[in-house]
């Protein structure tokens, strides 16, 4: 009888184990969590795209200027990339400062949370300021389309969401 009890919780562990077996795990698919949205073009990896604005009203009026922030990931190991521009149709969109992508290095545009996470080695990262003109009305828990435009990499257009930031700078790690 001791022998039937220890088969038989044996045969249940062992169905029991193979349940899982061939499911796609959480982790293999979970998102970053991260305020913005993001997306690939070619070699590069635009993440953490966002607008950065705080909105006290209904909206955030035209006239006003906003912040566009995202890290550009360039995944070439040897071809360094170029931000040439953005559109988008809520505004003219102004890009200031150096938007060179270097080769397996980042760009950072604005000042995204990610860039004191995880600023990787100094020499392979650049900084530019991205500054919306708003020209129609914009809210928080919609998003609106920005296109992205790479010398080598090409277009992509992303849908972007506002987020109002963190309420104090982080500090750096």
């Amino acid at each position: 009888m001791n022998r039937f009890k220890i088969g038989l919780v044996a045969l249940a562990a062992t169905l029991l184990s193979g349940c899982g077996a061939g499911q796609i795990s959480q982790m293999a698919t979970q998102e970053p969590a991260i305020n913005g949205n993001r997306v690939n073009v070619n070699n590069v990896a635009l993440r953490d795209i966002r607008i950065q604005a705080v909105q006290t009203g209904d909206f955030l009026q035209p006239g006003r200027s906003v912040d566009l922030v995202a890290v550009a990931v360039n995944q070439s190991p040897d071809t360094p990339d170029r931000l040439l521009g953005i559109t988008s149709d809520i505004g003219t969109v102004t890009i200031g400062g150096d938007t060179l992508l270097p080769a397996g290095g980042m760009l950072f545009i604005s000042t995204p949370e990610a860039r004191y996470v995880a600023p990787g080695p100094l020499d392979s990262s650049t900084a530019a300021k991205a500054t919306v003109s708003l020209t129609k009305p914009i809210s928080n828990g919609l998003n609106y389309s920005f296109t992205f435009n790479f010398e080598k990499a090409g277009q992509a257009t992303v849908q972007v969401p506002i987020s109002a930031g963190p309420s104090q700078p982080p500090q750096p790690i």
